[in-house]
């Protein structure tokens, strides 16, 4: 084993096996982007699974299906081989934002366009190109060194609804591994910015509110003074909610979402404020929280506010356990001219709901840009989402590489221990 983990392993036979399986993970992608597997398209997102299970099997893998607790979604994916010890799990997703119907009106579909260096399409980079690079990792590894992947447990798993808030992913990942995990290794996109990859190390917390605002309807002419607006109520008590946002204590707050009133003539009876909240340290997103929570009780003018969360999503805080897997990317990545650079994030993804299985990484996807974008405009300003081909082979033997190297150095401490 130490032979097989030494600081010499074979980086060129790593590139080489990589760029010999490129064209298949490529074509792999294709057959996943060119279906539709928005988050509501079940028989999409079922079928975006089922793809996945027929690349896999070839792999090792066996396949078993979940349903999502969420209405009219597709089914949660785990691609398991076996192997001794907790399982070393891979995460992805299986469906996008996107409706058919955007797909076709702005004519998003699967785009090639090698002068570039890009393929455009829905799901390139999120995340299809991330199931993509998940199993080009696996046939270098199987190439490169299959007795490391035949002595541990592999758990590839899928979201069938990871673009939506819920958390029953990670409940169903978590009773499969038995509440453990070797390593969760998130596969999200991973930019590549001044020859540097970007290695997700930890990502901020959520909160979102909901702020209902009662007052007393009334003509607005003849008996303006008998009524109590709900609109003014909001306006008074809303800079006070953005005020929370801190850059102190890294901190953001987002109003979204007003509405309320019917017509001009009318003193609002009703209105509502949505946001979010979102934070690094726990701690920091709790007394925000609580703010947030006191807000619930009468206004200047009398009308009722009624405030309550509507959702929570905990931070993915980082930590001694995420610095051991960076140290392994970094070293591998000087080792191969790849170059990593740990960040921090404040988007959510599985990682938020995961870590706390095992040692963390996330971003260890491939390059690309524009998720969540379908229109291409004339003047080139606005461009659909994208990945980078050219990313596709080094990030995917960095990541082989790097997990090697961990798990030596894993092997290393716990024989220490």
């Amino acid at each position: 084993m130490n032979e097989a983990l030494s600081t010499s392993m074979r980086f060129d036979a790593f590139f080489s096996s990589a760029e010999r399986h490129l064209p298949e993970a490529l074509r792999l992608i294709q057959s996943l982007v060119e279906v539709n597997s928005y988050t509501a398209n079940a028989s999409g997102v079922a079928e975006v699974a089922q793809k996945t299970v027929t690349a896999f099997e070839s792999l090792g893998f066996s396949a078993k299906f979940v349903p999502c607790l969420t209405p009219d979604t597709g089914p949660h994916l785990l691609l398991s081989r076996s192997g001794s010890g907790d399982p070393i799990v891979f995460v992805t997703h299986s469906d996008t934002v996107f409706p058919p119907e955007e797909e076709q009106s702005e004519n998003f579909h699967w785009d090639e366009r090698s002068e570039e260096g890009r393929i455009y399409g829905p799901g390139t980079i999120d995340n299809k190109g991330g199931t993509g690079l998940i199993w080009l990792l696996m046939k270098i590894l199987l190439d490169e060194a299959p007795q490391i992947v035949e002595e541990h447990a592999w758990l590839v798993a899928a979201n069938a609804a990871e673009e939506i808030v819920g958390d029953d992913f990670a409940q169903v990942v978590s009773v499969h591994c038995g509440g453990r995990a070797r390593a969760i290794l998130v596969f999200e996109g991973g930019p590549r910015e001044d020859g540097q990859w970007h290695i997700v190390t930890s990502r901020k917390g959520r909160s979102t509110w909901r702020l209902d605002a009662i007052g007393r309807a009334a003509h607005a002419g003849s008996s303006h003074a008998s009524g109590i607006n709900a609109i003014d109520a909001l306006a008074e008590t809303l800079p006070k909610v953005a005020a929370w946002t801190s850059d102190k204590e890294n901190r953001t707050v987002n109003i979204g979402h007003i509405g309320g009133g019917t017509v001009v003539n009318r003193v609002p009876h009703e209105a509502f404020a949505e946001w979010e909240c979102r934070a690094s340290d726990p701690d920091s997103l709790a007394k925000a929280d609580a703010f947030f929570e006191s807000l619930s009780g009468s206004a200047s003018n009398e009308a009722q506010l009624i405030s309550h969360r509507t959702g929570h999503t905990g931070a993915w805080p980082g930590g001694v356990d995420t610095d051991g897997l960076v140290a392994a990317w970094q070293k591998v990545g000087e080792e191969i001219d790849q170059p990593v650079r740990p960040v921090a994030r404040g988007g959510l993804s599985d990682a938020n709901h995961l870590w706390h299985l095992g040692p963390t990484l996330d971003g260890l996807g491939p390059s690309g840009a524009n998720a969540h974008a379908s229109v291409r405009s004339e003047d080139g300003l606005k461009l659909p989402e994208y990945i980078e081909v050219s990313s596709l082979v080094p990030k995917a033997v960095l990541n082989a590489a790097a997990l090697l190297e961990w798990l030596s150095l894993s092997f290393s401490e716990m024989a220490e221990t």
